[in-house]
């Protein structure tokens, strides 16, 4: 591996970090900026924030230039995501639009369909969710049971979605319903692009146990999408699916930029908690696991390195991405408990009545959504075993 930087990537990383020093809100950088409390509040602010970013031609960087991106290589992806991550910036409210649904109609939508949406997705102005996970069907996509039927120009949608992240806020869903059955449970699918505001679409967001409401129910009932918003052919949607899940590529990539930050959080706050008038950081037990949290960060990170230098040199990603995702996932939801446990009592103390940042329970107990998003944990495992072990498939009676 080569962890040296081109002149080129170094001014790229120089532009990103003077633009964020000129642009992120006031009070961020020292700690002193106030969020938005109230939901309403907080998704406006987001979404001028992603407004911002797109002014800024930072909001898809990924993009071609005449899209309003920058024509960014994987390297230069990465190392915004290292600084942004560096700085904690604000999300990208439109992350599933931006990352994913833009990318795959640049790559296979029709021009109506690019003309349409792709300005809106870049700048906020529409926001995105995806209709994949069903009740039945949350790591089995292929065993989704929402139904579409053809009414002349206009395809008629029933059936349930779960799991559905940002539906709330969303004015538009990328989905995958059933419009044929052929036996084989990977046919017969397509994807749609429909409207979230239309009567026909009923949003129930799931209080969840960090008391966010970011997951929903969605309810289709003769919701309507049109001729013109199916993605790629009627009946290949397994497929389209499958193209907007490989533009997840660089999600990996945050999470693992963030346990470095989170690592040196969680050593900041060892030396600020005491315990008998002593730092925690210089309690034996504190310090051998904040070594272990240590190495395992550094090894997330040249583990990833390593896999992305695979990546450039073969042009596409592998299932190495699976060992990215499954180890970052489990280490985040280990290192925010630990983060808690050394609270004490205190750490079962919430928002304002913590004694540290209360963002460290918020966040626990969010983390129990990242070894099951994107690919629970069970089935990286069998990616791993299958595909980079070579182990045999597992015996299906």
């Amino acid at each position: 591996m080569d962890f040296s930087y081109t002149a080129k990537e170094e001014a790229f990383r120089n532009e990103l970090r003077t633009w964020l020093q000129d642009n992120l809100p006031e009070g961020w950088l020292d700690g002193t900026f106030e969020y938005p409390e109230e939901e309403n509040e907080r998704a406006a602010f987001l979404r001028d924030w992603q407004r911002k970013l797109s002014e800024g031609r930072w909001a898809g960087i990924s993009w071609p230039e005449q899209y309003g991106g920058r024509g960014a290589t994987l390297v230069e992806e990465v190392i915004f995501e290292q600084e942004m991550a560096k700085v904690k910036a604000p999300p990208i409210i439109n992350t599933i639009g931006t990352a994913m649904v833009g990318p795959t109609l640049l790559q296979i939508g029709t021009d109506y369909q690019k003309e349409t949406y792709v300005p809106k997705i870049l700048n906020g102005d529409e926001i995105w969710c995806q209709g994949y996970s069903e009740p039945s069907a949350g790591s089995d996509l292929a065993a989704i049971q929402t139904r579409a039927v053809k009414q002349g120009d206009k395809w008629i949608i029933n059936g349930q979605k779960v799991w559905t992240s940002f539906a709330h806020l969303a004015d538009k869903c990328f989905l995958l319903a059933r419009t044929e059955n052929t036996g084989k449970k990977h046919e017969g699918i397509t994807a749609f692009l429909i409207d979230m505001h239309q009567p026909g679409v009923e949003v129930r967001p799931i209080h969840q146990i960090n008391d966010a409401y970011d997951f929903n129910e969605v309810f289709l009932n003769d919701a309507v999408a049109y001729e013109a918003d199916v993605v790629g052919e009627v009946g290949d949607g397994w497929r389209v699916g499958l193209i907007l899940l490989s533009h997840e590529r660089v999600g990996v990539a945050k999470q693992t930029f963030r346990l470095q930050k989170l690592f040196d959080e969680l050593a900041d706050m060892a030396k600020t908690l005491e315990k008998n008038g002593r730092p925690l950081i210089e309690d034996q037990i504190v310090r051998q696991k904040l070594v272990g949290f240590r190495a395992k960060t550094r090894a997330l990170l040249l583990n990833y390195y390593r896999h992305l230098t695979d990546t450039i040199r073969n042009g596409r990603p592998g299932p190495e991405g699976s060992l990215d995702k499954l180890a970052s996932s489990e280490l985040g939801q280990q290192m925010l408990a630990f983060g808690v446990s050394i609270q004490g009592a205190n750490g079962q103390l919430w928002k304002e009545d913590a004694p540290v940042n209360a963002n460290w329970q918020k966040d626990w107990l969010r983390s129990f959504a990242y070894t099951i998003e994107g690919g629970t944990s069970e089935i990286q495992r069998n990616i791993v075993g299958e595909r980079i072990l070579k182990l045999p498939k597992d015996i299906k009676h």
